[in-house]
């Protein structure tokens, strides 16, 4: 794809684009490629500065490693998204390494981090909107802390099992145990036994080959006030 074509999706969406000058604009275009990734593919390990990524089709996962080969889910990102935290050249104040991976099959665009950083660096505009996407990402990870920290299981389970079906507007979700486990960050044995006493309630039917179906949405709903 010729890089003067994401010209169109850059004005739509970045908010600094009409605040560019023609050489900003034509340097971000030319530090741009669009890339595929395969389901489960790295895009970032938190070691280099992978650059901006703009997500096109698809979803991303932005997560956490943690001990004992456990991952803690911080956000997922979906078509029109914008990934600011693989861009660690830009964010120099973060100190911690996010990881970023294909949750299925991605269709992204990615813009050069040190190219990005130079014009952030000069032009107001997209300093704002940098740090404005950041903390918005990081008001996604507070709420992720706020759940493992002070939410019983019960009730965390509860509000993915809903926010899935919301997301998707079915009341299957068809995710695996240890998927879940991941993005609750938690370990698969502990959701499965949660996932067993849901379904001895009433409130869910579970299987391998039809997925989680939520039979009771309302008593479900309850759990997590």
């Amino acid at each position: 794809m010729d890089d003067r074509q994401f010209s169109p999706l850059f004005e739509k969406t970045f908010p600094f684009w009409s605040q560019l000058g023609k050489a900003d604009k034509e340097a971000l275009l030319r530090s741009s490629h669009q890339v595929r990734f395969k389901k489960g593919a790295s895009i970032h390990d938190g070691n280099d500065c992978t650059g901006v990524i703009l997500i096109r089709s698809g979803a991303l996962r932005m997560y956490l490693p943690s001990e004992g080969n456990r991952e803690v889910t911080l956000s997922r990102l979906f078509a029109g998204d914008i990934c600011i935290l693989s861009a660690s050249c830009v964010l120099k104040s973060i100190t911690f390494d996010v990881l970023v991976e294909a949750e299925e099959e991605s269709d992204c665009i990615i813009i050069d981090g040190g190219a990005y950083e130079e014009i952030a660096r000069r032009v107001t505009e997209v300093k704002l909107f940098t740090y404005e996407t950041a903390l918005s990402r990081f008001s996604d990870v507070m709420w992720v802390m706020q759940q493992i920290l002070f939410m019983s299981m019960e009730k965390r389970l509860a509000i993915f099992l809903l926010d899935e079906t919301a997301k998707t507007g079915s009341d299957t979700v068809r995710l695996t145990h240890e998927q879940i486990a991941k993005y609750i960050g938690s370990a698969r044995e502990v959701v499965s036994r949660m996932l067993k006493h849901f379904a001895s309630e009433g409130l869910i039917l579970s299987s391998r080959s039809e997925g989680i179906r939520i039979t009771d949405k309302k008593r479900l709903r309850e759990l997590t006030l």
